[in-house]
């Protein structure tokens, strides 16, 4: 018996089963239960059915340490209770939360707490019985005077394909770009502007196109589902919003707050106001079915995971040479390097599909150099 084929063999098998395994794993932004507003924890969902994988983060339960990025120290607050003063650990979430984005190449969750003019996210690689946030605070981002109008709050937020992170406020005068390496830093990238075929229906208007979430495409573009159902494709370089058409198939009340791409490359939504389940669509006709036994006790502000809408589509038209292909090139700094484990995972591939790897190596992941 050759072992050593055996021991290939079940390497491969378990490898491609996380991979079909990992692929509908999202992150939702909830409440506690039925009937709870507080969007405040943070689980694992399985977009394919609409069920909790894990509980990661619930406010009050799960152990937390929260630290400036920059300096590493603890952000803790003042707080009096009945004549008693003492200082105790920044709440991540306390505020609420409406904008996150997974960063899959640094397994980091980031999001933007209403409210509050920071960026924060979770390491999801760290160790240790306690869930570590960090926080940053920088210029582009608000003041807390300036998120008394909601106007201003960044309620979408996405990793594009470039590798950068990338959030909108609700009246989409502001898109920031933020890197998602070890050292994270922010950049206003302006408004956005209105396509001219968009005929009256304004990215800016707050009927139509305030909250809801983003996702991004392989081929760097962004996609803004707003909560009143209105569908927009970004321009990067441009900054223009095109509006693409309405969902359809939604209950009246269901507001779409939630936004991820599944393995099959169809778009599910959630809703924040409504426990009626998830719902998926595809790009072509967004038309919106509901997903049978999607989780109906938890209602979720936002979702996030690192699938990319078009991904078998730009896979299709790299491997077989599209003369109009632009591969997006991912962000690389002197912080990166190429993790081992996405190289085993290329080789496999190779072996399996019989491709060169040149044909695959895009696909690499990016992840920071540890000190």
């Amino acid at each position: 018996m050759n072992i050593k084929f055996l021991l290939s063999t079940a390497l491969i098998a378990t490898s491609f089963g996380t991979f079909a395994q990992d692929a509908n794993t999202t992150y939702a932004i909830t409440g506690d239960g039925n009937g709870d507003f507080m969007w405040m924890n943070i689980r694992k969902v399985d977009i394919s059915s609409g069920k909790i994988v894990q509980d990661v983060y619930q406010r009050e339960k799960t152990k937390f340490l929260m630290m400036d990025a920059s300096t590493k120290q603890p952000v803790e607050q003042t707080l009096n209770r009945n004549g008693q003063v003492y200082t105790a650990p920044v709440h991540p979430t306390a505020t609420m939360v409406a904008a996150a984005a997974y960063d899959k190449n640094h397994d980091k969750l980031f999001f933007t707490p209403m409210r509050i003019g920071e960026l924060r996210w979770l390491d999801l690689n760290a160790k240790g019985d306690a869930q570590k946030f960090y926080t940053v605070s920088t210029s582009p981002l608000n003041s807390n005077e300036s998120l008394v109008d909601e106007a201003n709050h960044f309620t979408r937020m996405v990793i594009g394909a470039d590798g950068n992170g990338y959030a909108v406020t609700n009246d989409a005068n502001r898109l920031i770009r933020f890197t998602t390496g070890k050292k994270v830093t922010v950049t206003d990238l302006g408004n956005l502007i209105d396509d001219e075929s968009n005929k009256g229906v304004s990215i800016h208007n707050k009927c139509s196109s305030w909250g809801g979430d983003m996702i991004a495409d392989a081929y760097n573009k962004l996609y803004i589902i707003s909560a009143n159902h209105y569908v927009f494709v970004v321009d990067l370089d441009t900054r223009v919003a095109k509006h693409v058409g309405i969902i359809s198939g939604l209950p009246a009340n269901y507001t779409t707050n939630g936004a991820a791409v599944d393995k099959d490359g169809a778009i599910v939504v959630a809703s924040a106001n409504t426990f009626a389940g998830y719902y998926k669509f595809k790009l072509n006709d967004l038309a919106a079915v509901k997903i049978e036994g999607s989780d109906m006790v938890y209602n979720a502000s936002d979702l996030a995971n690192g699938n990319l809408l078009l991904q078998k589509e730009a896979d299709a038209a790299r491997n077989f040479g599209a003369d109009n292909f632009r591969p997006v090139v991912p962000v690389i700094t002197p912080n990166a390097h190429v993790s081992p484990t996405r190289l085993l995972q290329v080789s496999l591939k190779c072996i399996l599909t019989g491709k060169r790897p040149e044909n695959i190596i895009s696909h690499l992941l990016i992840f920071p150099v540890k000190p």
